[in-house]
């Protein structure tokens, strides 16, 4: 089904990334697809290149690398089915060129719960999607379980005016 499965890796999310790289494993090894593990260090913006040597860019994707292959060696797959691969540049724009270059069957994302922030701004993961020129299996975090108990029980309030006067007296807005 799958030949070449792309996992886009944010080496700083090593939560989230797992969760992606463990749902692309079971994928490629049920149809013998090799995994490509990308990291994609972001271009420092304009007004930060004053304070940082020119240098930096390369040696964060340095020290990526390192940490991308020995994340890689954790996969359990036979050693030529895994490779990592690191890039300097625009997100999502380097994780569809990888795909492309790979002729990937399919990208695995990780992807936190949606929120408003990402819903104003966009996330990487939702470009990828929209823009993918193969298919895109989004993998999302778990969401946190609330603990039940019938003392924490929100009381349903017949407007907000009552709603907010309730939190304002129980100290909750100041």
């Amino acid at each position: 089904m799958f030949k070449s499965i792309v996992v886009p890796v944010d080496i700083a999310d090593l939560k989230l990334a797992r969760l992606a790289i463990d749902s692309a494993v079971k994928l490629a090894d049920t149809a013998g697809a090799t995994l490509t593990l990308v990291h994609v260090v972001p271009i420092m913006p304009l007004m930060m290149l004053d304070t940082v040597p020119v240098s930096f860019e390369g040696e964060v994707a340095e020290k990526a690398k390192g940490s991308l292959a020995d994340l890689a060696r954790t996969v359990l797959l036979p050693g030529g089915q895994v490779q990592s691969v690191v890039r300097i540049g625009g997100i999502y724009h380097e994780v569809l060129a990888i795909a492309e270059e790979q002729k990937a069957d399919l990208v695995v994302v990780g992807s936190h719960q949606p929120s408003v922030a990402t819903y104003l701004l966009g996330c990487n993961a939702s470009a990828i999607v929209r823009h993918s020129g193969c298919s895109v299996l989004v993998i999302r975090e778990e969401k946190p379980h609330a603990e039940e108990t019938t003392d924490d029980v929100s009381p349903h309030f017949a407007s907000v005016d009552d709603a907010m006067r309730a939190a304002w007296e129980a100290d909750k807005l100041h």
